[in-house]
Order: structure tokens, then C-alpha cells, then sequence
């Protein structure tokens, strides 16, 4: 029997599109209906892995248009997928409101029990935007929907905590696990990023192989985070699982990822800006770029009791798979992908000898 919760049956009573499956090929295009209760045209999405963790959320503003003020109970993460416009965030006190401006590819925290309005500043185009937040989990715990949309409760601790709550992100070290132990492990804490396609500040993503980069992301005051990687045209990263709950959405490049099941079928996705997936619990997936530059892709991050703490893999032995253990199949498919541009790998023929090979980060600024 499929298991039921509270948040879905809310979601399914709005009366808008839901987007399952495993990926959703453009979110920029993706279908959208009226939804009356927020005076916004959206859609909901549960992919697979979605389930029961995190809710996702397209919305669209037309041009010129504000959005009427919305106040959830849960943090909010939002994407930009298109256009430009300006967020208002306030709560019921006198403080001042907090006003940001937001493009395209922006990502910026909306903090519980703060009201938010969305305005689109360009008068000929809709702005497109993803929301991700952990209303699912919310609604199991507490299984009232109306509780968590525009309830009076009001709180000023976490929006005003700081003056500067949308400044420009800072760094910081935190002691490293896994493939960082040792090293300590580079974190930007902030509530604003202006372009996730431009976003350059990145240390190298030890153990996850391509000679990829990586930014970690954590939201101060809210549990909250999130990573990018960034990696090499013409290579691709080494297979592993986690959890459930992971969004992966693509600020910029080409190419496909494999998502299966230990001992099924290999489903394969191709993606390209604006494209989303979500890795299923403890499916193992694995990212390859078929472009000529550098692919990118952020993962909106579920609690840490879903095992998706900072791209931590359980056992790595069980769950990553080093480049000479993988299926022939994976190398096969890749290169014959290239072959059909015209290009050829990058991956050295010694990282399909040596289970240990590392790239040489030596001129990366660490």
C-alpha cells in the first residue's frame, strides 16, 4: 500500500498541475494552472524521492505584476528560473521592511513567519520561479495545512537578527568529514545569492572525481542548505547514493545524468539549464558533461536526518563507485555520447586503473 500523508492530500485539493516522475525536462516551460488561493499561476512538484521530505513549487509572475504577500511557517528556498524582479520580506512589527532584487538565476532564503511579496520589474516578460521548503515533513508532524499559511503567529527573532540579512554571503571553515577530513570544509553562509551561474568562489570536490569544484551553502538561523557543483566539459562524476529529498536543478550547462536502484534498470536524463531531477533514497546516480564548458548543478539539500548532509555518503564503499569499478556500460555510453558532438573524454586513463586517483588541484586556490 502506498504510503499517504497529510501534505499530500493538501496538495492535491488545490487543484493545480503536479509534475511527477522521475525529472521535469524544463521547469522554464513546465505546464502551470491557476492556483485561486494564491492568485498566482503554478504547479506543484513530487518527483520520485520527493515524497514525504520537501515540497517544490513553480510559480509565475506575470509581467508588471506583485504577487499578493504570502507567510509560510517553514523557511523557504527560492530559485530563480527566469526574469527579474524585487522581494519584499517583512514581519508584523514596526521594523523595517527588507527589500532585495532577484534575476535570473538568483537564490535567496524567504525565513519563517516573515511575509513576502514578489514583484516582476519587467513589463513585457513573465519571471519564473522554483520554491523549496520542508512543508511535507511540517504537515506529518503537525497535521494541519491551515497552520502553516498566514498564521497570525508572529516572531521577530530570525529576520531581524542581523541588520544585514540579505548581504553578500560569507566564508566559513568548518571542520571536515568524509573526502574533507583534514583539510576542514569551506562553507558560505548567507541568504542571497545574486547568480548561481556566475558564482565563482569554489574549493576542489575531493573524492567526487571529474577535477570538479564545489560551494557549500548554508543558510544562517535556518537548517537550510544546499551545494553546486561545478565540473569540466567532457567529464563526468563518480556514482553514488544518499537519501531522499535532493532537488537538482541546472543553472547552466549540457548533459545527462544516470539515476538507478542497486541491480535495476539505469534511467538516463538529459539536462540542460532549467532542467530538474531527484535522485530517489539510496539510488545511486552519476553526473556527466557533454558541453564544451563547465556544467553546473545545485542541490537544494533536505534536513540532515535524510542522510543529505553536505553530499555525505554513508559508506564509501558501499555507496560511491570508483571510476575501475563501475559498470563498463557508464564509460561505453559517455564516450559514444561525445563521439556523436565530436568531442572525445577528458577522464585520464589512470583514474579507470587506480580506485585512489586524484586530480591535481595544486593550482586551485584552496
Amino acid at each position: 500500500m502506498a504510503r499517504r500523508f497529510t501534505y499530500d492530500d493538501w496538495m492535491e485539493s488545490q487543484g493545480i498541475p503536479i509534475h511527477r516522475g522521475y525529472y521535469v525536462e524544463d521547469l522554464r516551460t513546465a505546464e502551470l494552472g491557476w492556483w485561486e488561493d494564491r492568485q498566482v499561476d503554478a504547479a506543484f512538484m513530487q518527483l520520485r524521492g520527493m515524497e514525504g521530505v520537501v515540497e517544490g513549487r513553480i510559480e509565475e509572475i506575470p509581467p508588471g505584476h506583485s504577487l499578493p504577500p504570502l507567510k509560510l511557517s517553514v523557511d523557504e528556498q527560492v530559485y530563480v528560473l527566469g526574469g527579474r524582479g524585487v522581494a519584499t520580506v517583512w514581519t508584523d512589527d514596526a521594523r523595517p521592511k527588507k527589500t532585495f532584487e532577484w534575476a535570473t538565476r538568483s537564490l535567496f532564503l524567504v525565513p519563517r513567519n516573515s511575509y513576502c511579496q514578489l514583484t516582476n520589474m519587467d513589463g513585457n516578460n513573465p519571471a519564473r520561479l522554483l520554491h523549496y521548503n520542508y512543508l511535507p515533513i511540517a504537515m506529518s508532524a503537525t497535521p494541519d495545512p491551515d497552520f502553516f499559511v498566514n498564521n497570525p503567529y508572529s516572531t521577530n527573532s530570525f529576520l531581524h537578527s542581523t541588520d544585514e540579512f540579505y548581504s553578500e554571503a560569507k566564508a566559513v571553515m568548518e571542520e571536515g568529514e568524509g573526502a574533507f577530513a583534514g583539510r576542514g570544509r569551506q562553507v558560505w553562509h548567507g541568504n542571497f545569492f545574486p547568480d548561481m551561474a556566475a558564482w565563482d568562489k569554489l574549493v576542489p570536490f575531493w573524492g567526487r572525481g571529474a577535477g570538479g569544484h564545489v560551494v557549500f551553502i548554508q543558510s544562517p538561523g535556518s537548517e537550510m542548505h544546499a551545494h553546486m557543483s561545478v565540473f569540466p566539459a567532457r567529464t563526468y562524476k563518480k556514482g553514488h547514493r544518499h537519501g531522499p529529498g535532493r532537488v537538482i536543478v541546472i543553472p547552466g550547462g549540457e548533459g545527462y545524468s544516470v539515476m538507478w536502484e542497486e541491480g535495476q534498470e539505469k534511467i538516463v536524463i538529459h539536462w540542460h539549464e532549467a532542467s530538474c531531477f531527484v535522485p530517489p533514497d539510496r539510488w545511486f546516480h552519476q553526473h556527466f558533461n557533454l558541453g564544451r564548458a563547465d556544467g553546473r548543478y545545485l542541490a537544494l539539500h533536505p534536513p540532515n536526518q535524510f542522510m543529505g548532509m553536505s553530499e555525505k555518503v554513508t559508506d564509501r564503499g558501499r555507496d560511491q563507485i570508483e571510476y575501475p569499478n563501475e559498470d563498463p556500460w557508464i564509460r561505453e555510453y559517455f564516450e559514444s555520447q561525445l563521439a556523436e558532438r565530436g568531442m572525445t573524454s577528458e577522464i585520464p586513463a589512470e583514474a579507470y586503473e587506480d580506485p585512489t586517483y586524484e586530480w591535481d588541484y595544486s593550482k586551485s586556490s584552496d
